[in-house]
Parts: C-alpha cells; structure tokens; sequence
C-alpha cells in the first residue's frame, strides 16, 4: 500500500483550510487549492494566525511554526496540486457541484491518487458515479469543525469503493492525529443523521414557543450534557449549511421530519447564517 505523502484541498473555506493545516501539521505537503483569490488570502490568513496561537501557547517553537506554513502552498487550479497522493473535495453541501468537481478531480489527478470528499450528508455512490471507471478510489472522509481541534473523522465507503482505498483514507487520517471511523453510505452517515433532526427539533420548539433559544441550549446543556446546545451548534455550523444538510436528509430519505423548520428556512432568507454572517438565532458581533 502506497504511503500517501502530500494531500491537495479543493476549497479554501473554514473546513479546507483546516484540513490543509492539520496536513502540513503532521509534516506533509498541502496545496491549497481555491478559484477564488480572496478566499485563497483568507486561508492564508487563517493558517498564519492558527500557526501563531500555538507558538503563543507553547505548542510549537517559532522554527516549527515557520516550517509548518512553508509547506502549505496556495493554488488557483487542481493541476498545480497533481502530485498529491490525496486530494480532498471541501465544497459546498450541493450534490451537483461536488459532481462537477469531482470530474475534474478524476481528469487531473493520476488513477493512483485517492479522491476524497470531505461531505457531511451526500451519497458517496453518486459523487463516485461522476467518476465513472474511477470510482473505485472515491471515499468519504469526513472532518468536523475546527478541523485541528476535532478527532473524528468518518470514513464512508461507496458502492465501488475499494478496501485499499479505504485503508490508504484510514492510514492518512490516523497520521493527521484523527480518529477514523467508518460509517455506511447512507444520506448523513451517522454524525448528521441524528444531529441534524436533533437541531431542527429545537428551531421547532422556538417557533412553537417551548422556550427561547438562551433556554433551550441551557436546558440541552445542562440536562444532557451537552458542550453546546443545539441552537448555538447551528449557529456554528452555519444555519445554510443546516438547512442544506437537511433537505438532503430530506431528498434522500423521504421522511418530513428531516424538512427544514421554517423558522431555519427564514433565517437563511434573510442572511443570517450563523458565527460567519454575524448573526444567526444570536447575534455575533465581528
């Protein structure tokens, strides 16, 4: 089994600039990969700004934080990242962006380089079909947020999924200081299929007049031990990104406890996302 050095992240957004940096932590090569130069800048940004916390915190000298970045490199098109042994898809939650993508991944990256979609909810089978011949090296490999902070990563393997695919995935994520874990290829996989009806329940309990939103996260907190209640995890995540989880859930399942609250639906009408919009079900300040 081919020992995978160097790991390509399509996307630039909070979760592929932390895979790009949890990467370059663990001594690999990671080209950052983006269409778009602001957000390649704010990647950029973003790794600098991690890297110099960690010297602040006594993680890493000055020497290992200037190493660490140097191996990070910023990119506007694949083909400038075609030597990695991994290349991770960090799109938006859309079925048919992922697809478009991941033809282009199986155009420009060699059939020896494991393509990897950093999806939380869509089918691994259907990003594969776009694949075609190829399919066989197509596995989920899905990180959660902050990427340097958070150990799991769910592994999911498609229809035609290989198993040195999925043991060449496992093997990078454990080196990248992750805990894998494999889930079947099922809309939402483990993590969103229960999360994701948990958060849209409370939206629900806030339109109905349950509880205000500060109440229902205590209640959540301090009943079930949670780190964060439901609504302040949406917030979080991002209330765009909650409700496209769901309607996936909801497409694929067929099942209308998985359909959007309306009170989310309203929320993301007007802009207000979450932690990144500055507001969401609470108002977050720049």
């Amino acid at each position: 089994m081919n020992r995978i050095e160097g790991v390509a992240v399509i996307g630039a957004g909070t979760m592929g600039s932390g895979i790009a940096y949890v990467a370059a932590q663990a001594g690999m090569r990671a080209w950052q990969i983006d269409v778009a130069p602001a957000q390649l800048e704010r990647a950029r940004e973003y790794h600098a700004k991690t890297a110099s916390r960690s010297v602040e915190k006594g993680r890493m000298s000055s020497t290992e934080s200037d190493a660490l970045l140097s191996r990070i490199t910023y990119h506007g098109s694949m083909a400038q990242g075609a030597a990695a042994g991994l290349a991770v898809e960090a799109a938006t939650e859309n079925p048919e962006i992922k697809r478009r993508i991941f033809e282009e991944m199986a155009r420009t990256f060699p059939e020896s380089t494991v393509l990897a979609t950093n999806t939380s909810s869509i089918s691994i089978t259907s990003i594969g079909a776009a694949v075609g011949p190829g399919a066989d090296r197509v596995v989920g490999m899905h990180f959660f947020n902050p990427v340097p902070v958070m150990k799991l990563v769910e592994v999911i393997r498609g229809l035609m999924t290989s198993d040195e695919t999925v043991a060449r995935t496992v093997a990078v994520a454990e080196r990248l200081g992750k805990v894998p874990i494999p889930a079947h290829d099922r809309a939402g996989f483990v993590s969103n299929r229960v999360l994701m009806p948990m958060i849209n329940e409370a939206f629900y309990a806030w339109m109905e007049g349950v509880a205000e939103p500060k109440h229902i996260d205590e209640i959540m907190k301090l009943g079930c031990n949670f780190p964060m209640g439901p609504l302040r995890l949406a917030d979080f995540i991002g209330l765009d990104v909650c409700h496209d989880i769901l309607m996936v859930l909801f497409r694929e399942l067929g099942q209308d406890r998985y359909f959007p609250c309306p009170l989310l639906r309203q929320l993301v009408t007007a802009g207000r996302l979450g932690d990144k919009s500055g507001g969401g079900v609470y108002d977050h300040p720049q």
